[in-house]
């Protein structure tokens, strides 16, 4: 089982790999393939619910989702993102949502778009017991206030900014970093800065691990991020698959002799 600690430890030897995930299936798939970590992002808003941000994400959408991704997965860590307004507003409600996801969802961390709003969220979480991991660059949750889904921490201003957040946030008890859509030699130079791993997506190679978004993956939507990669295209292996469906029902192919049964004592029956 991968624990917090050793992801801390394990930084400087090989490099973390994180993917998420929404559901049993694909949590167990990806537990069996030995990837490090699984978050289950609110990036299930984009990815799997239909929405067009995370910001319609509910708590209890997050933590229904984390029992079902915990329930299938034996080594990997689970990061619980926690969704928009369920923390950072009322300090009591932030660290009770936030234990929820350990105490009820069985998730081993949480995971915190981050801002020098939570520095003092992080060290009180982790005095509690409860792991943090931080999110710095492009946050989505704060989509509407950077004006779109642009890269972040291009000017010197911006990368310092960042750079001290970081080291702040690492102060505060944070056990990693999630660093998205940043350039890569500011990536470079926070993950030299900290002790703790960076993890990034979208912020080059010379962090201490990657992260992506399991159906840019698995080539599930139509369109993914520049900075992600399709391994697979499931959804034109799913749309043939229905749509062989669909023609066999049509033509009676399906179902054939051997997709049921016949019992003799029910040939009287009226």
């Amino acid at each position: 089982m991968v624990t917090t600690r050793e992801l801390r430890d394990r930084a400087d030897d090989e490099p973390i790999t994180m993917l998420t995930a929404y559901d049993a299936p694909t949590a167990a798939v990806i537990d069996d393939a030995g990837i490090d970590v699984i978050l289950v992002g609110d990036s299930m808003g984009n990815a799997v619910l239909g929405h067009d941000s995370t910001l319609p994400v509910t708590l209890e959408e997050v933590q229904s989702r984390t029992a079902a991704v915990a329930r299938a997965t034996e080594d990997a860590l689970v990061v619980a993102d926690m969704p928009f307004l369920s923390f950072g507003v009322d300090e009591g409600d932030s660290i009770e949502n936030a234990g929820r996801m350990l105490k009820e969802a069985d998730a081993d961390a949480v995971k915190i778009e981050s801002g020098p709003h939570t520095v003092e969220l992080t060290r009180r979480l982790t005095d509690l017991g409860i792991p943090v991991m931080a999110h710095l660059g492009l946050t989505p949750q704060h989509v509407n206030q950077l004006g779109g889904y642009q890269r972040q921490g291009t000017d010197p201003e911006a990368a310092e900014r960042l750079l001290e957040l970081a080291r702040d946030h690492e102060e505060a008890g944070a056990f990693s970093l999630v660093l998205e859509h940043v350039p890569a030699n500011l990536a470079a130079q926070v993950t030299e800065a900290l002790e703790v791993p960076t993890i990034g997506i979208g912020a080059g190679g010379e962090t201490d691990g990657q992260v992506l978004v399991i159906t840019d993956v698995l080539g599930l939507d139509e369109w993914s991020p520049p900075f992600s990669k399709r391994y697979a295209d499931l959804r034109g292996e799913m749309l043939s698959a229905v749509e062989a469906y669909k023609r066999e029902v049509e033509n009676g192919e399906f179902p054939a002799d051997e997709h049921g049964h016949v019992e003799d004592a029910v040939d009287d029956v009226y």
